[in-house]
């Protein structure tokens, strides 16, 4: 079993960046497809980026492609979202998410089986 633990997240401007991580204990985080989501409030919990399980592949949410970027160290067992220009509908509690039994990439919340507590991001306008 893989525990997770999100940090990063805090208050930030229109426009600005953030990167948050996400580090592994347990289990190596490469023996996992990664994804994060985010849920802001009053809404349903949404994906937001992917990684497959070998590192090659990865898919965005259309509304942070391109501002987003998500990546591994396999050395520090962490998964990292980088988030750039970013916008006060990024508002959310972000997650990361391991799925034990997918190789690429997966973008529904049912297919992980392992999830962080969460981090609070909060974009001003």
């Amino acid at each position: 079993q893989v525990q997770l633990v999100e940090s990063g997240g805090g208050l930030v401007q229109a426009g600005g960046s953030l990167r948050l991580s996400c580090a592994a204990s347990g289990r190596t985080l490469s023996n996992y497809a990664m994804g994060w989501f985010r849920q802001a409030p009053g809404k349903e919990r949404e994906f937001v980026a992917a990684l497959s399980r070998g590192g090659g592949n990865t898919a965005y949410a259309d509304s942070v492609k391109g501002r987003f970027t998500i990546s591994r160290d396999n050395a520090k067992n962490t998964v990292y979202l980088q988030m750039g220009s970013l916008k006060p509908e990024d508002t959310a509690v972000y997650y990361c998410a391991a799925a034990a039994e997918y190789y690429m990439v997966v973008t529904t919340t049912g297919a992980y089986n392992y999830w962080g507590q969460g981090t609070q991001v909060t974009v001003s306008s």
